[in-house]
């Protein structure tokens, strides 16, 4: 059994590296000291003559180009002949040696070559670089030139980056017949170092739970909130409690917002939203009996769903609404923020999970993911995989991109809370067990990585901390911590979260955020719209335009569509093409025919009236339909 953490790890191969640099210098130093009977030769039939050639030589660049001491005191007696042939020796060498890259730039060459896009990629890898050839200004051409030559520069950046994070994730693994699931936090915190087993703990909160819990984003700080009211917020790492407050209401969830300095709560009524020092900031009276929350730290949004099943984003820098939905399907408990798009998901009591923007009035998808109610979502970092879990006691894992389910794992009870970490590993809380499995989101896999078990308890939310190998989970005693191995990213990004970030560091990382806030409009599936152009010009978008109509027309006249489709209306009747014409072309002139014709049917209106009877005055009234009673009796 080797249980390592992510440091431990990478302490051995920086040593290794650095020994490695070393060798290669001495193996140098080795080599020239052996010509050393051949630089005295040389020293003894050499004078002064070359100094200032000498000095016309350029400085070293690295302790691989300077040579050694025996070869620095033996070249100022070089002799007249000798020196120059030596001298041009030397600088052919010299020259050899530029003109070879060593080992480093070899490797920084190789990783750059995932990093070139375009044609640059191409000519690369060996195809031809188009890119000048279909330009003929010359202008245009060191233009294009200019751009190729920057894409390549910070190719080789990202490289040498690349380089820099050497850190690599822990592991564990099992020797035999051994399995890692069946390796407890005890026995993996005697091959720890002593930072990494002091982060498995365990803290025994009876009184006020069950408990919710969060981390921040850089993974330094700890949010708890009690069901009955205790809330607290501590530094983890050092074991610092920074403030302890007792609301005397029901919580129901706890959130932090951008950083350690204010969180929200999700109470009773309304959500709340608190201060590092416990103060209330805020009463939000639009989030009315919120269950959830969640937090959008781009756009500082804070989203919350409620018993009444209506999802209301506000803005925490203005304090205005930004949107309020109602998706129609019951109260809802299951509220999750993608991190690469920030969509919100919502999980429904009829096993419906519903995608969400601020300024969308419909959802913008809806997956039928369960046959029962969700219970619990996560999402991985990139956007990809979502894992949701229902009360049929499945949990399945999803490709957001195709909305299409993958696999699916079944556990003994159904998942309350389940997360995904930095590194892809997919934690589940399912009644007193806690599991993670590995590598289970791309492929299926047919045991878990590891298991933990917390006696007489039920938990009730678990959380993966960022940047390190712990995971964190709240029942109903309390609050505890486990390790891990290699659910932490080891290198992290110090202007998006630094986990040891000073005062000033955090100041200033704030006003940067607010700076580059994004609008809630910018919130879609797929955020990469944002900045696109057409690379067509304006003769090639005309062209695909009329392309496009005429297309257009072609399907619509298959269809029958327009009137020179239409099949003609050839009855003889009062509609036909003769008639219509008689009419349209005789509608103001008067001929014989027509005066007969009219004639004619003035006399038919005439017979029409003498035919009728004419109805006597006694008959008029109230009384007349006696009167015609009468009249068919007699008949």
């Amino acid at each position: 059994m080797d249980g390592r953490a992510g440091k431990s790890v990478l302490a051995g191969k920086s040593t290794g590296i650095g020994s490695g640099v070393f060798g290669k210098g001495t193996v140098a130093h080795i080599e020239s000291g052996e010509n050393h009977r051949e630089h005295q030769s040389r020293h003894e039939a050499s004078d002064g003559s070359d100094e200032e050639d000498r000095e016309d030589t350029p400085p070293p660049r690295t302790l691989r180009d300077k040579p050694a001491k025996s070869d620095r005191a033996m070249s100022g007696k070089k002799g007249k002949g000798n020196g120059k042939k030596d001298q041009l020796k030397a600088g052919g060498d010299q020259e050899d040696r530029k003109q070879e890259p060593d080992a480093i730039d070899k490797r920084i060459q190789k990783a750059s070559k995932k990093y070139q896009r375009g044609l640059a990629a191409a000519a690369a890898g060996g195809g031809k670089d188009k890119e000048a050839v279909e330009v003929r200004s010359k202008k245009e051409q060191s233009k294009v030139a200019h751009d190729r030559r920057r894409r390549e520069e910070a190719a080789v950046d990202a490289a040498r980056s690349e380089m820099l994070l050497g850190e690599t994730a822990g592991y564990l693994e099992a020797e035999g017949l051994e399995r890692t699931y069946n390796i407890t936090q005890k026995q993996l915190a005697e091959n720890l170092d002593i930072s990494s087993a002091s982060k498995i703990m365990d803290l025994k909160l009876n009184e006020f739970g069950p408990y919710s819990l969060d981390y921040t984003r850089n993974g330094r700080h700890l949010l708890i909130g009690g069901r009955k009211g205790h809330l607290a917020t501590m530094d983890w790492r050092r074991g610092k409690l920074q403030c302890e407050i007792h609301v005397r209401e029901t919580v129901r969830d706890v959130s932090w917002l951008h950083n350690e300095s204010l969180f929200a709560v999700a109470q009773k009524k309304f959500a709340y939203i608190y201060d590092h020092t416990g103060a209330e900031v805020h009463c939000l009276r639009k989030h009315t009996e919120p269950t959830r929350l969640g937090f959008l730290a781009h756009h500082f949004l804070l989203a919350s769903v409620g018993l009444g099943g209506g999802l209301v984003y506000q803005d925490v820098t203005e304090g205005k609404v930004a949107g309020e939905h109602r998706p129609g399907f019951g109260p809802c408990n299951v509220l999750e923020v993608n991190p690469y798009n920030a969509v919100v998901h919502l999980g429904h009591g009829n096993g419906t999970v519903t995608l969400w923007s601020p300024r969308h009035e419909q959802p913008l998808a809806r997956m039928l993911c369960h046959r029962g109610p969700v219970q619990a979502l996560a999402i991985d970092r990139s956007g990809t995989y979502m894992a949701s879990s229902g009360l049929d006691g499945r949990l399945k894992i999803w490709d957001i991109r195709t909305f299409k389910s993958l696999h699916e794992y079944a556990t003994t009870r159904p998942a309350q809370s389940i997360d995904i970490s930095h590194r892809g590993l997919l934690a589940a809380a399912h009644g007193p067990h806690v599991t993670v499995w590995k590598d289970a989101l791309a492929a299926p896999v047919h045991q878990p990585y590891m298991r933990h078990l917390v006696p007489s308890s039920s938990a009730s939310g678990l959380r993966f901390v960022p940047f390190d190998d712990v995971l964190g989970f709240a029942h109903s005693k309390g609050i505890s911590s486990i390790v891990v191995p290699g659910s932490g990213e080891p290198n992290f990004d110090a202007y998006a979260a630094n986990p040891y970030q000073t005062t000033k560091q955090r100041q200033e990382h704030e006003v940067k955020m607010l700076l580059d806030k994004l609008p809630a409009e910018t919130i879609q599936l797929d955020p990469d719209f944002i900045g696109r152009l057409d690379p067509r010009t304006q003769a090639e978008r005309a062209r695909d335009q009329v392309d496009v109509s005429r297309s257009e027309y072609a399907q619509n006249k298959a269809a029958g569509k327009y009137l020179d489709n239409e099949v003609k209306n050839k009855t003889k009747g009062r509609n036909s093409t003769a008639k219509r014409y008689a009419r349209k072309r005789q509608t103001n002139i008067m001929d014989l025919k027509k005066l007969r014709d009219l004639e004619n049917m003035e006399r038919e209106l005439q017979q029409q009236e003498a035919k009728k009877r004419k109805i006597p005055e006694e008959e008029k009234g109230a009384l007349g339909k006696f009167f015609k009673e009468k009249r068919q009796l007699d008949r």
